[in-house]
Parts: C-alpha cells; structure tokens; sequence
C-alpha cells in the first residue's frame, strides 16, 4: 500500500513539473515578445536618426543652392541700377548664370516705360540649356501680375518663390518648375523693376535624390498650402495637395503631417500612405515658403531585421513545439487511463448505460479500478436494456392505440362532415327543383312562356347538379376507382373534338358563360386515352374556372409541349390562396364550408388524368386569377 501511495506522489510530481513547465512557457514568451518589440523599436529610432540626419545633409545643400542664388543675385543688383540701359541688362542677365553653374536662368524685368524707346515691356531672360548659355529680350506678355514678379513688388523686399512657369513668351523661358529669389529694384527710392534668379525644381530634385538612406525612400517638397514641388509622381506637382483624397476619418495622419508642414515645423512622425507604414523626418526649407520631407517605407528600415526573424522564429518554433510535445507525451502517457475512464463514466451518468468499459491488463490501483467499473457496467447495461426493451414495446403500443384512436376520431369527424356536406350540397337542388315542381303544379298553364323556360331551366341546372355530385360520389367510391383503373385508356380521342365538347357541356350548365378556345394542333390529331375520364377532368376544371370567375375570361388552350399533350384552363377569378395550394387536391378540400361543392372534384380530376398516365398541374406563377394543365403522352 506505501508503495502504490508512493508511486500516486510520484505522478503528481511528474505532473505538477509539467504543470510549471506550462506556465513558465507563457512567461517566456512574453520576455521574448517584450524584447522583440524594443528591439524592433530601437532599429526604428535608429532609422529615424538615419533619415534626420540624411534630410539635415539635403537641407545643408538646398540652402547652399540657395544661399549661392541669393549673393549671385545681391551682388549684381545694384550694377543693374547703376548702368540701367537695356543692353546693359542683357549683359547683367548672362553674366549671373555664366558665372554660376547652380543657376539655371535670370530674368530682368522692367516696370511699364522704364525705356520709352522699348515700350511698355521690357524683360531680358538667359537660361541655361545643356550646352550653350542662351540670353533673349523676351516677347512682350503680361509679366507684371506673375507670381516672381508682383510678390516681391508687393512686399518691397527680397523673397523666395516657387511656381510653374507655363512658357508665356513663346521665345526662350525655362519651362518646368521653378525657385526663384525675386528682388525688387530701386532707383531714387522709386520701384523699377524686378531681377529674378531662377532655380530648376527638377535641377534640385536630382540634388536631393542623389543620396537615400533606404532604396525606396523618396523625398517630397510641399508648399505652404500643402501643395506638391517635389514628388516622385511628377503628375501630382503643383496640381495636388497632401490634402487632397485624406479622408479625416482614415488619413488623420497624413493630415497632420500636412499640417506640421505647411505651419513650417520641424520633426518626425510614422504616417501609413498608400496603405503602407512609413517613417517620415520633415525640415522647413529656410528662407522659402515650403518643407522638405523624407519618407522612408518602414519595410526598408526593418528588413534587415525582418530577416532574422526568419532564422530566429522557426528555431523558437521548433523548440516550443519539442517542449510542448514532450510535456504532452508525458502527461498523456500519466493520465490516459484516467481520462479514457473518466470520459466513459461520464457518457454512463448522462444514461448511455451500453457505453462499453474495456478491461485492462495492468494490476495496479488504476487497472484495479477499470476492471470493478467494466464488471459493474456490464451488469447495469443488461438491467437496463430489459427495462428498455419494455418501455420501447410499452411505448409503441401506446403510440398505436393513440393512432389509431386518432384516426377513428378524424373518420368519424370526416364521415359527419361528409354526410352534412352532401345532405346540404343534394338537399339544394332538390328544394328547388321540388319549389319549382310546386309552382308549375299550381300554376299551371297560367305562366307566361318567359317565366316558366326560366324555371325550367333552374330545373335542369340544379337536376344537372345533381347528376354531376352523384357521379363524383361514384367515382371517389371504391367501385368507381376500380372501374376507373380497368377503364380502356388506348382510345383515339381528337384532341380539339373534346375540347370543343367539354366547353359544350359547360356551357349546359352555365348558359351566360363565355370561353374562349384556342389550339395549336390540327383537327385531325388524335392521342391514345379514355375519352370519359378525359371529358370529366377537362369539364371539371371548365367548371370551376366559370364558378369561381367573372364568366368572360376564362380560355381553353391546346397546345404540344415536346412529347406530351396539354389542355390549358385559365380563368381571371380571385384564384387560390398560398396557403391552401397544397390542401386543393386532397379529397373533400373546400375552399370554405359554405362554398358549393363536395370537395371532390379537383383531386377527382388529377386521380383521372394520373390513371391515364398524365400530370394534372396547378401553375402557380400564374397572378391573374388560376391556370390548371393537363399534360398527356403522346402516344
């Protein structure tokens, strides 16, 4: 007994380590996960200093650029005042781009009649193309409202500003996007004109492309409404904004980086553009109305370190995995037998008493104790399923007697519903006829011929009447359905023949009634069918479409449909209600108990057309009121 007691603490140690083994696994991965995600932010901040300080190099060369524009500029300003002549101007204009290579053009332009001798225009443009240094007076146009021109007029100071220069002069510009430090010029403290020092956009782009920090990061140059100076997509310069499609609700991101700087400020931020994350360092250009920005796609800056994961993770993986399934193993091998025993236990208390136990062939405590529970389920099962097998024959005598006292009470309620409903259906007719017997015996040959066809004919209606619901109750008996299946079914019946004669006979019964035929066939063809049954399914359907109608749209259609047959009844009465489709052709279905009839004539009809090897079809896409189909082979 020491020794199985032993053995039982034993177990419990092994899964109690297993246990700690478990719980220390999360917490080592979460160690792991804390350092994967400092890791991954440090390689990001690292990257974010990367770009600053590359975007800080760009910076230090723009405004080199800039600064170079500004003191060629400065320096010849006022030679052009001194020696204002306009072949002086030219020589000036030349001269600045010849002598500084990171100019690409400079025009001088002069206010309205500066020089009588050369009109109200007078501007002088060089710019510099691959090879040669061009210098020309430009054509005459509307200089004085362009952005170079009237911003540094209207600010009366040196300024910086960029924009799309359209080619207005038709002669020599330098066409594109432009910087240009525009200052004005004064004589006598009086406004003479602008010197305007142009700087290729696309000239500069190259500049600052020329060094990234990651292979597809990209630097982009906004203005101070948000618009684009420099973008890799040339079709988004200078007609879109970083504004433009952010929605406030997705984009807030790219918002605020528009905002951070368009207001002229400095900093770093990670915004996702064109669904990718990326980290993106922004700089104020000095002494110009825009920002420069570099965007680097967080998977350049990562994949590096992306790629060590790929070493790093599947060893991890693995080692988990072989750690887990050891621990499984042997816990598994520890408990199985529990659980198995356990897991039949269970399926025996929620009453699967038939649940086998297998006996085991190990003679300690747990072997011991599967053995008595597989011995003590054996017995209980047999128990059990006598008891079962009692209850089963027990129940399922008492579920025949409820059947069959359930049938006896719906034939007893269906015989007393039949019997008043023909007692009600034969005793209607019958009254009138008798009434009108009356009147005619009493009045003898006093009625006027009018009155009296009339109720001659009320007699033949309702004695007619009569007829039909006494042949229905001989044809739904067992002798009319014997009669009916031995019937000869290889007559040659003419198709339009019958048709013609159902409407005949219809038209006994309600005078008034108007049908329109139609056929698609010829007079002379013929199928093989019982022309009795046939006549009695077509005249029943005829019947209830001029019952149940307003008696001037009801049709009869013949027509072939591949091998078959088919006589078409439609009527554009109230039709039949969804509810009670599936219930019309069960015998001695109304569709009320005060409705005329006994109920038999539908599943009458569709009882016949089915012994003669036909369909009797309820079309139910049919809306305007009902349309029935007879459907016979051929042959």
């Amino acid at each position: 007994m020491h020794s199985i007691v032993r053995h039982i603490r034993q177990s419990l140690s092994i899964k109690l380590s297993l246990g700690i083994l478990l719980m220390a696994v999360p917490i080592f991965m979460v160690s792991l996960g804390s350092l994967y995600v400092e890791s991954r932010d440090k390689v990001k901040k690292e990257a974010m200093e990367h770009a600053s300080s590359v975007l800080s190099t760009n910076m230090y060369r723009i405004a080199r650029f800039m600064n170079t524009v500004e003191t060629a500029t400065n320096i010849n300003d006022w030679e052009v005042i001194e020696n204002m002549h306009p072949d002086s101007l030219f020589a000036y204009s030349r001269s600045i781009v010849t002598l500084n290579g990171n100019i690409d053009g400079c025009s001088i332009s002069m206010e309205p009649y500066v020089f009588p001798e050369k009109g109200e225009h007078y501007s002088v443009y060089t710019v510099r193309e691959p090879d040669t240094i061009t210098t020309v007076v430009e054509e005459p146009y509307d200089y004085f409202n362009k952005v170079w021109y009237k911003t540094p007029h209207q600010l009366g100071e040196p300024c910086w500003v960029v924009y799309f220069d359209e080619a207005d002069s038709l002669e020599l510009t330098l066409d594109g996007m432009l910087a240009s430090y525009s200052k004005p010029l004064y004589k006598e403290k009086k406004f003479v004109g602008v010197i305007s020092t142009d700087l290729a956009l696309y000239h500069l782009s190259r500049v600052i492309t020329s060094e990234k920090p990651y292979p597809d990061a990209y630097f982009m140059m906004i203005g101070d409404e948000g618009r684009y100076f420099i973008h890799p997509d040339s079709t988004l310069l200078f007609t879109h904004t970083i504004f433009d499609d952010a929605d406030p609700r997705k984009n807030a991101d790219i918002i605020a980086l528009g905002h951070e700087m368009t207001t002229g400020k400095e900093g770093n931020m990670s915004v996702v553009i064109d669904g990718e994350p990326c980290l993106v360092c922004y700089q104020p250009v000095p002494g110009a109305p825009c920002s420069l920005a570099l965007v680097c796609p967080e998977r350049n800056i990562l994949q590096s370190y992306n790629r060590l994961n790929y070493v790093v993770l599947p060893i991890l993986v693995i080692g988990l995995l072989l750690i887990l399934l050891l621990g499984v193993l042997t816990v598994t091998s520890v408990v199985s037998p529990l659980n198995k025993l356990a897991s039949k236990l269970q399926l025996i208390a929620t009453g699967h008493y038939d649940e086998r136990i297998e006996h085991s062939d190990h003679q300690d405590v747990v072997g011991r104790l599967q053995n008595n529970f597989a011995d003590m389920q054996e017995s209980l099962s047999r128990h059990v399923g006598v008891i079962e097998q009692m209850n089963v024959e027990d129940a399922r005598r008492n579920e025949d007697l409820v059947r069959a006292s359930e049938l006896a009470k719906e034939a007893n309620n269906q015989k007393m519903i039949f019997i008043q409903n023909v007692s009600h259906q034969l005793r209607t007719p019958l009254n009138i006829i008798m009434g009108f017997a009356q009147v005619i015996r009493d009045s003898k040959s006093m009625l006027p011929k009018e009155e009296a066809d009339n109720i001659l004919g009320m007699m033949k209606h309702n004695s007619m009447m009569l007829h039909r619901m006494t042949q229905m109750l001989f044809d739904s008996s067992a002798r009319g359905s014997t009669e009916e299946m031995y019937a000869k079914k290889n007559e040659l019946v003419s198709c339009n023949e019958l048709a013609r004669e159902c409407i005949s006979l219809t038209l006994e019964h309600f005078p008034n009634l108007h049908i329109s035929f139609t056929s698609d066939l010829a007079d002379d063809f013929c199928i093989k069918s019982n022309h009795v049954y046939l006549t009695r399914s077509i005249r029943e359907l005829l019947y209830n479409a001029a019952k149940y109608s307003d008696g001037w749209h009801v049709s009869l259609h013949v027509t072939e449909a591949g091998n078959y047959v088919r006589f078409i009844i439609e009527d554009t009465g109230p039709g039949i209600a969804e509810e009670s489709i599936d219930r019309q052709f069960d015998f001695f279905t109304k569709v009320n108990d005060l409705s005329e009839g006994l109920g038999l004539g539908l599943p009458l009809a569709r009882r016949h057309v089915n012994s003669l090897g036909g369909e009797l079809i309820l079309d139910t896409t049919y809306r305007e009121g009902c349309r029935f189909i007879i459907q016979l082979p051929k042959v």
